[in-house]
């Protein structure tokens, strides 16, 4: 075996943290299209819609855990990706203009967290935006960001959790922005590729220098939980800083 966490599905991971029950889906119908009229592109996501059940890369909900009340997000990196254990194949890991109109899925969970006084736990995994869904798909960056600093102002608490792999745009934005820091135990977490840094500046980096491991010692990361031990860790973060959400929200 890798040693390292096999992938799951957004529904999946979701079930792992929250109580059985409560998941209730944000924004279900929302999907990419081909803006662009990309050659090809349309079929490619017919395709991965079919073959993950799913509508986009993105799932969004209300829900509780150990009782408190959250607005949770996952990405999906099997929407348009393939992984090997020995072997992340970047190119394939992909979220679109949901990095487009994806993100607009976490723009809209974060607006929902901000209206009913949620805690706000993100689960990311991407390689980046798709390129076919052009600037709809990178402005999406910019625009969650200011939907969490917006959050941030009005003393929300956002929860990061960086699966493997978290790369590109989605680190670069708001999955780097996260007053709690977390990741499982040997997630890939960077923007550029290692060739393409050390190509830029001239050096050569440490080795594993885009491992969670490596940047929990330089201090970028807070934790590095065991998926075992994710619930349980969320769910006393919770209670630490008493979000638990108000009597209203839905």
């Amino acid at each position: 075996l890798c040693g390292h966490h096999y992938p799951v599905g957004a529904y999946y991971r979701l079930s792992l943290i929250l109580d059985k029950g409560t998941f209730r889906e944000l924004n279900a119908p929302l999907a990419s299209n081909n803006p662009l009229d990309f050659p090809g592109y349309e079929a490619k996501l017919d395709g991965a819609r079919r073959r993950t059940g799913m509508n986009e890369a993105v799932v969004t909900a209300a829900g509780r855990i150990g009782g408190q009340r959250v607005a949770v997000g996952a990405l999906d990196s099997r929407f348009f990706g393939e992984e090997s254990c020995r072997r992340i194949l970047m190119e394939h890991f992909k979220v679109g203009a949901l990095v487009g109109l994806g993100l607009e899925k976490v723009t809209l969970l974060v607006e929902y967290a901000d209206k009913y006084k949620l805690p706000l736990i993100l689960f990311s995994a991407s390689g980046g935006a798709r390129m076919q869904e052009g600037i709809l798909s990178l402005m999406q960056m910019a625009k969650t960001s200011a939907a969490l600093e917006r959050f941030s102002q009005k003393g929300g608490l956002y929860i990061s959790v960086l699966t493997h792999p978290t790369t590109g745009g989605v680190t670069a934005s708001f999955a780097s922005l996260g007053d709690i820091m977390l990741a499982e135990p040997g997630a890939l977490i960077g923007f550029a590729g290692p060739r393409v840094i050390e190509q830029t500046i001239g050096e050569k980096l440490p080795e594993g220098f885009q491992s969670a491991e490596y940047l929990l010692e330089h201090g970028f990361l807070d934790a590095i939980v065991p998926r075992d031990a994710l619930r349980a860790t969320l769910l006393h973060l919770l209670k630490l800083h008493g979000k638990g959400g108000d009597a209203h929200g839905k």
